[in-house]
């Protein structure tokens, strides 16, 4: 419980802004694992199209702070490098 007025507001936005990056973060989990499936099936066309969708959500979340921008260029460093075999 927080002691003061300050700290009680601090720990409200906390929690908002923790569920707010959580849905972020589980939205992007999504996509990876749409990505992947597309890729282990060999499905050329879904794979692409899952590219190009999860490369706007790692921006996405990236510029809203829910992951480090080097963390978003990493993946999708790694997830055309995914891509390039199955071409």
């Amino acid at each position: 419980m927080a002691n003061t007025k300050s700290a009680a507001k601090r720990s409200r936005q906390s929690n908002k802004r923790a569920e707010r990056n959580s849905s972020v973060l589980t939205g992007l989990k999504t996509e990876q694992k749409k990505f992947r499936k597309a890729i282990a099936d060999g499905d050329l066309n879904a794979a692409k199209a899952g590219y190009a969708g999860l490369v706007s959500a790692l921006d996405k979340a990236a510029k809203r702070g829910a992951i480090h921008q080097n963390a978003a260029d990493r993946r999708k460093s790694q997830f055309n490098r995914a891509l390039k075999p199955a071409a």
